[in-house]
Parts: structure tokens; sequence; C-alpha cells
């Protein structure tokens, strides 16, 4: 079976794009298979990213237009309404306009060399003696069989091709959560340059909910949850949540989308004979916070890089491919790890300990602590760093063991 290119990417979002970006400026020949008709539609994304993992992976300075503003710290707030703040000397994240970011990225991508091609759905994948060669696309009603030397799959969390492939049988639906992000056209009483974070089970049991406001009193407003409608659950929390209500009460949603956000950790395998998983389709996602750009993009690099020297070896095999997830794991695989096992005790927590939680750490100065050791991106190396300071394996332990007290408590 002849190859009409050396890699196919599945998925035209962030990480498609990067790793297509990576492969190309290296000088591979790559196609890009988009089932959408246009690059970054539609958005599922906040699109909050960490400066730093922007820096890591050579992207800053964006262009202006893609940036909707940046931010020095966070606010977080218990279900009472109880506050704790972090703040930066200078900002640490920004928010992008996901449908420019995306766009962005494919155009570096078809500047470096890559193709796209727009409007057709990857169906299925090619296979020759178990490695795969491409991928059946329906495009316009028409399918068509395209061959290449390997194929990355960036399809996102509902990927078509990794069901098929054996490397994901069964998605474990309880680490899933649905989320709903709103775009509202004002807020009140929020300060731009900070993002507000609301826990609590009662609005977003699983994660959280969220304020992004954007430098012209706009703002991006979501949740998301493991039960029930994330929709249902948004118009209680605009319109009940004891702080959340007052800065939206005059506010309308302008834009609306619902998708799912993986947080049990990557999937056991990302890697087969003649093929990588990226990003969100690999779930190489943020436990803690479900952000998976910046994560996933760092994923993809490696991707880019181990294809490249795949075409260049002319080997494909589930041996040589193995590299990438030997790469990628000693990049974040720790950090995703650890991300993990806070995920599993936080979501133990009942609202009352948050409530405590969140007067413990502002009492004990935890907000120094992070801004001293915190990094966004690989927070796992950023908890090593803070177990160093006496308060915080205090604060953890009673949590701990408060948590599993509640969670075994006989009904």
């Amino acid at each position: 079976m002849k190859a009409t290119t050396d890699v196919i990417v599945v998925g035209s979002g962030p990480c498609g794009s990067f790793s297509a970006f990576t492969l190309t400026k290296l000088g591979a020949k790559v196609v890009v298979y988009e089932e959408h008709e246009k690059v970054g539609v539609p958005s599922h994304c906040t699109g909050h990213l960490s400066l730093s993992g922007l820096r890591r992976l050579g992207l800053l300075p964006l262009p202006t237009k893609v940036v909707e503003n940046e931010f020095r710290g966070a606010v977080f707030f218990s279900l009472s309404g109880k506050g704790f703040s972090v703040r930066f000397g200078s900002p640490v994240t920004c928010v992008v306009n996901r449908e420019l970011f995306d766009r962005h990225l494919a155009e570096l991508a078809v500047k470096a060399g890559a193709e796209y091609c727009l409007g057709a759905r990857a169906e299925s994948i090619v296979s020759e003696s178990g490695v795969v060669k491409g991928i059946v696309a329906s495009r316009r009603g028409v399918k068509e069989t395209v061959t290449s030397n390997m194929v990355i799959d960036a399809e996102g969390v509902s990927s078509v091709l990794l069901k098929k492939t054996g490397l994901l049988r069964t998605l474990n639906r309880s680490m899933v959560v649905n989320a709903v992000e709103a775009e509202l056209d004002k807020v009140e009483d929020v300060n731009t340059d900070t993002v507000e974070i609301y826990l609590g089970r009662k609005y977003a049991h699983g994660l959280f909910a969220w304020i992004v406001p954007r430098r012209d009193s706009s703002a991006k407003v979501g949740l998301a949850v493991k039960t029930g409608d994330p929709r249902t659950h948004l118009h209680q929390f605009m319109h009940n949540h004891p702080v959340a209500s007052k800065k939206l009460r005059r506010s309308k949603i302008v834009k609306l989308s619902v998708h799912p956000i993986p947080l049990g950790g990557p999937i056991p395998r990302t890697y087969s004979n003649g093929l990588l998983v990226v990003g969100d389709a690999a779930s190489q996602v943020k436990p803690t916070t479900g952000g998976g750009v910046v994560v996933g993009l760092l994923c993809s690099r490696v991707a880019g890089e181990i294809a490249y020297e795949a075409v260049k070896n002319n080997e494909f095999s589930e041996a040589f491919l193995s590299r990438y997830e030997s790469r990628w794991k000693r990049l974040v695989g720790f950090d995703l790890t650890a991300m993990r096992h806070a995920r599993g005790l936080f979501d133990c927590l009942s609202d009352n300990k948050i409530d405590e939680l969140i007067s413990f750490c502002a009492r004990l100065g935890i907000n120094r602590i992070l801004e001293e050791a915190g990094d966004l991106d690989f927070q796992g190396r950023s908890l090593v760093r803070m177990v160093r300071h006496p308060a915080v394996p205090t604060v953890a332990l009673y949590f701990l063991l408060s948590s599993l007290t509640s969670q075994y408590q006989p009904l």
C-alpha cells in the first residue's frame, strides 16, 4: 500500500495543528483532516492558559487579537461565600479567543507546509498487516481512502478512531464531567485581572464553576458536573449562588456550548503500530482543573518529534513508537498522576469541609506559598515544593483524615 503522505493528523484543534506544525517544521509531509468546515468551530473551551506554558511552547507573544485578557491572580469562593485569594506581581495567565487561537496554530502549520482538508470526517482506520496505514474519510457524502505512513489521532474526547484501535474500549464515565461554557455580555463587581473560582458540590459537583472576565466587562462563565444537565446547574449558579448571582444579575447569555471533560488521567496506552494519540483523545488533561490545552500541546510536540523520527527511519512499529509515551510521561506524567490523586481527595470533601479549607488557607497564609511555589501546568512538582512548608502537611493531613471519615461515616 503506497503512502500518499508521511503523516495524517485527524483533528485541527490545538493538538492536531501543533503536531502538524512540529512535523512540517522538521521536514515531513502532513495532511490534517477536520470534520468541520472551519478551524476552531465549534469552540468548546474557555481558553484560560498559563503564560509560562505558552512560553515553554514558543508561542509567545500571541497575536493581539487572540488574547482577550491577562490575569495576575485568582480568588476561590466556598459555597458560603468565603474567599481565598492568590495574587502575583505580574500576569501569569491569559484567556484567548479559542476560535482565533486554533486558527493561529493552523496558520503556523500551513506556513510550515502542512495541508488541511476541511469538512472531512474520519470514519475508520486503514491497516496493513496490523499497522495503521491511513484512514477512510467522508466528505460531502463521498468516502475516500487516504493512505500514509502513520496517523496521529487528535480528534478529542469523542474520538471515533480510538475506539476502533482497541486502545480504548470504554471510557470511565465516573471520571468524566460534562461542562457548560457560556459567554455573557456583562458582569458586575469583578476585578478584570482576576479569575474567580467557585467550589462546592451544590452547583458544580465534580469540578467547579468559574467567572473569567474580559477587558470589555463581558465574561466567560461556566461549570462542570458529574451528573445532571450542566445547563440547569449553570442557571442555578447564575441566579442562586450567594456571591456569583450578584455579579451576574444583569448578565445575558450570548453564546453557550456543552462538552465532556475526562478527569481520570491518560488512557492506558497512547500508541500502537503506526498510530499516536494526543490531547483530549489521550485524556492528557489536568484532573484538578480540566485544562488540557498546554499539557496537550506539550505532548503534541513530542508526538510530532517522534513521528518525524519514525518517518525518517521508516520504522512504525509499537516498539519504536513507544518512545512517544516514554517521552511525554517523563515530561508531564508525574504531574498528571499527582493531580489525579488530588482530584480524588478533593471529590471526597463536603461543602462544609471546603468552607473550612478556604478558612484554613486564608489563616495560614497558603496564598504566599502558592505564589512562591506554584506552577499552573506542572502542579505535581508544585505540590512537592509546597510540602516543604510546615503549614501545608498539617492542612493536608487534617483534610485527608476528615474527608475519609466523612466518606465512610455510617448513614
